[in-house]
């Protein structure tokens, strides 16, 4: 190798720091290629880790968009390794398909008219074991209430923002199975949550405004088995069932049903801090008296039955005697009427009449 070969090697490896050997300067194109392998070696290490963690990147980044149904709204929030947690973004009903940010938690809440129904009837109700809401009239007759609220979510964004707040960072027990769920965990999460905040402000505005009547206004046949200040007893006959109170039941349900409906806006939003629930309507379907006191009702009932349908016979014999004494003074008046009487009496089966002292009346 002539001089000028091996200046232009030790330039081509200046950048190495090394001193190349007179050997190594004999062979230059050998210690070029394994240069070059290094080179390369180090290059496929680093692309390696890279392409994998790119390759990561496209699939999250597919599983970042997301929309919304039409009867669905969602709250979502930041959760990236190196993110806050806090709310990035409102989604309206019945979205496209936006862009969420990587590893996000999208919260979907209910956007349509939602009900919670209070029933005994099974399967029907959201509850498992078909109870309804047990409160005292004021006169202490326990009286079952069954209905059905009407409601639906405000999704006014910075109401949301609030409720997800709230209540979108806790779990609820679900009674049907025990578990614990979030609002947004689907209906299973919806209804455990308005069963454990929604039912006990329900249950006390009933209580408050039952409360205020006493069992005869709101159930009629209450009056047949409890003798109260608003009651007394009609005095044409035994058979006749004691009168209640004068107002009509069905106008005192009625008015119940509006006082809750003024109350429970307010008391939910005092409760929960703020309006999340809108347009809300409680409809009171029946209240039901306690299994013992609506026996005894129907006892009373059938008693009351028994008697008025022995007073019917009584005063059915009655006429009859009646009619049959002015039937005989006619006939004591008019003998020929009650000749003629008689003889239209007669069966038309019977073919001779004989009704004695030599006389017979034949029919042809």
């Amino acid at each position: 190798m002539n001089a000028s070969a091996r200046g232009m090697c030790r330039q081509r490896f200046a950048h190495t720091g090394r001193d190349l050997t007179t050997r190594q300067l004999v062979c230059p194109e050998e210690w070029c290629m394994r240069f070059r392998s290094w080179k390369s070696r180090v290059g496929i290490v680093l692309l390696v880790p890279l392409g994998i963690y790119l390759i990561i990147l496209g699939f999250s980044s597919l599983g970042s968009f997301d929309r919304t149904n039409g009867g669905e709204v969602a709250v979502v929030r930041n959760g990236g390794p190196l993110d806050n947690h806090r709310i990035r973004q409102i989604i309206q009903p019945a979205s496209g398909r936006v862009w969420v940010g990587l590893y996000s938690d999208v919260h979907k809440y209910p956007a349509q008219q939602r009900f919670y129904t209070i029933t005994a009837n099974e399967g029907q109700g959201d509850r498992p074991d078909q109870e309804v809401v047990r409160v005292p009239s004021k006169d202490g007759v326990e009286m079952g209430i069954e209905g059905t609220l009407y409601f639906s979510l405000n999704t006014d964004p910075d109401v949301l923002r609030t409720f997800d707040d709230k209540f979108g960072t806790r779990k609820f027990r679900l009674l049907s199975d025990g578990d614990a769920y979030a609002p947004y965990d689907g209906d299973k999460g919806w209804s455990a949550f308005l069963d454990t905040i929604i039912r006990p402000v329900i249950d006390n505005d009933l209580r408050e405004q039952i409360n205020t009547f006493d069992c005869a206004q709101l159930v009629s046949s209450c009056a047949l088995v409890q003798l109260g200040a608003n009651q007394t007893v009609n005095p044409v006959g035994a058979g006749t069932p004691p009168v209640g109170s004068t107002e009509s039941s069905n106008g005192n349900i009625a008015a119940v049903q509006k006082a809750i409906n003024e109350s429970l806006a307010r008391d939910l939003e005092a409760t929960l801090g703020a309006p999340f629930l809108v347009d809300l309507k409680f409809n009171l379907v029946r209240i039901t008296l306690p299994a013992q006191v609506q026996e005894a009702v129907n006892k009373a009932q059938a008693a009351f039955a028994g008697v008025s349908e022995a007073q019917a016979r009584v005063a059915q014999a009655r006429a009859d005697a009646e009619a049959n004494t002015i039937r005989q003074s006619g006939y004591a008046a008019c003998p020929a009427c009650a000749a003629i009487d008689e003889l239209k009496a007669i069966p038309p089966n019977v073919t001779t009449f004989a009704p004695g002292a030599g006389f017979a009346i034949s029919q042809p």
